[in-house]
């Protein structure tokens, strides 16, 4: 990875853990643990690389339609991994945040959430910022919400909202948009993932499962960012120009 450009804000759509589990005969939430394995090691190399802001899309909006008792164990595996990584979490500097209607969370997965956020608030290293209960178009409504709740209350003046100043009331403006989304599993969609943040993003797509995704799938996927020439609508004499 020597001399190769490092996203800035890389998210995951971790997209094949039933699958997986099917291939190997076993029940899907086997997938879901195994997946939740990948992520210990993901999030610590990605750290070391010197990504700014790892976005995982851990459980979706959408994803409160599957099976209660799925459901329920992967809340129940949230919690699991939050208590159990948050001493490596702290000792590899990395804060955390969410993003989403985590109010829909139940009330004990809120709880470990809300904790684990806290104890981690003062890193200073990567920021790993989980998508819970999370939806794309959801948090432009939400964002859109917020901003008619403001104009009703002569707060702000809607002639004067732009693109940057709507930004502003989406979750944790401060974060940058992506710069690398990665889906594995062989899906090619973005499935309502980071809507606004993704208008510009690299997009990588590979057939590997979640369960089996390495270092080395993220090594393959930050040489190919490297290969993108990312333009912003701009011509290649303005990017050449720009770069140098």
């Amino acid at each position: 990875m020597q001399d190769l450009k490092i996203p800035e804000h890389l998210a995951i759509i971790m997209d094949g853990n039933g699958r997986w589990a099917k291939i190997q005969g076993k029940p899907r939430i086997a997938g879901h643990s195994k997946g939740a394995e990948v992520v210990r090691d993901i999030v610590k190399y990605t750290s070391r690389l010197g990504v700014g802001y790892l976005t995982l899309y851990t459980f979706s909006m959408e994803n409160w339609l599957r099976p209660k008792d799925e459901v329920g164990f992967l809340m129940e595996l949230l919690e699991e991994y939050l208590k159990g990584e948050i001493s490596e979490l702290n000792n590899n500097n990395i804060r955390l945040t969410v993003s989403g209607r985590t109010q829909l969370l139940p009330e004990k997965t809120q709880a470990v959430v809300n904790e684990a956020v806290e104890n981690l608030s003062k890193n200073t290293g990567m920021v790993l910022n989980l998508a819970l209960s999370y939806g794309g178009r959801s948090e432009i409504v939400d964002a859109a919400k917020q901003m008619a709740k403001l104009a009703l209350q002569g707060e702000i003046e809607l002639d004067k909202i732009e693109r940057d100043e709507f930004g502003q009331f989406m979750y944790h403006p401060e974060m940058p948009d992506i710069d690398l989304l990665i889906r594995t599993s062989g899906e090619i969609r973005i499935s309502n993932f980071m809507l606004w943040r993704c208008a510009y993003s690299e997009l990588f797509f590979t057939d590997v499962l979640w369960p089996d995704f390495g270092t080395a799938n993220i090594d393959e996927a930050f040489e190919e960012y490297n290969r993108r020439v990312r333009r912003f609508g701009m011509t290649d004499e303005q990017v050449a120009e720009d770069n140098e």
